[in-house]
């Protein structure tokens, strides 16, 4: 847990208004969560603690790249991640009704550890389909890229012809 310490912040201490706090966040980090999609992460996390009397506002904003696998090509590639996210915390007791963007801590706690919150935020801002950006513009050349081309279906024709038997399906759009 000493990798994660950093991102304890005694809030008590503090006057009201704004602080700002700044993270180094890589591989280890991950690590710490057992997510190991990352090959190399770099990433800088700011967190701004607006100290209101009776709760406290979290801006968190995260900038940097991460490198990933795509899953077309398995080819290594570095993805940009820049993303933010505002979190209200209050004092009270905690219920299950709580939106995401409240955090309802105990009365009496005099500190909060953000180091899941940023990684909720990391891990949510990358993309469902992972694709190598070479891909996209055509100039990755691989060999599973060139088999997958290979096995690519083809368009048949019978006599220089459509197949009559999908013109109905047509008619139904």
């Amino acid at each position: 847990m000493n990798v994660l310490k950093e991102y304890t912040l005694p809030f008590v201490g503090l006057k009201d208004g704004k602080h700002e706090f700044t993270f180094e966040i890589d591989t280890t980090f991950f690590a710490h969560f057992e997510f190991t999609d990352f090959k190399k992460a770099d990433l800088k996390g700011l967190l701004v603690l607006d100290k209101k009397p009776a709760f406290l506002e979290l801006h968190f904003e995260v900038q940097g790249q991460v490198e990933l696998s795509c899953d077309v090509s398995t080819e290594w590639f570095d993805h940009p991640i820049a993303t933010q996210f505002d979190l209200i915390v209050k004092f009270g007791t905690p219920s299950d009704n709580d939106p995401d963007e409240i955090l309802v801590i105990p009365e009496g706690s005099y500190q909060i550890n953000v180091a899941h919150h940023f990684y909720e935020i990391i891990v949510l801002s990358l993309p469902l389909k992972r694709v190598h950006p070479g891909i996209v513009d055509g100039t990755l050349k691989n060999e599973i890229l060139e088999k997958l081309k290979a096995l690519e279906p083809k368009e048949e024709k019978l006599n220089g012809q459509e197949d009559p038997r999908w013109n109905k399906l047509k008619d139904l759009l």
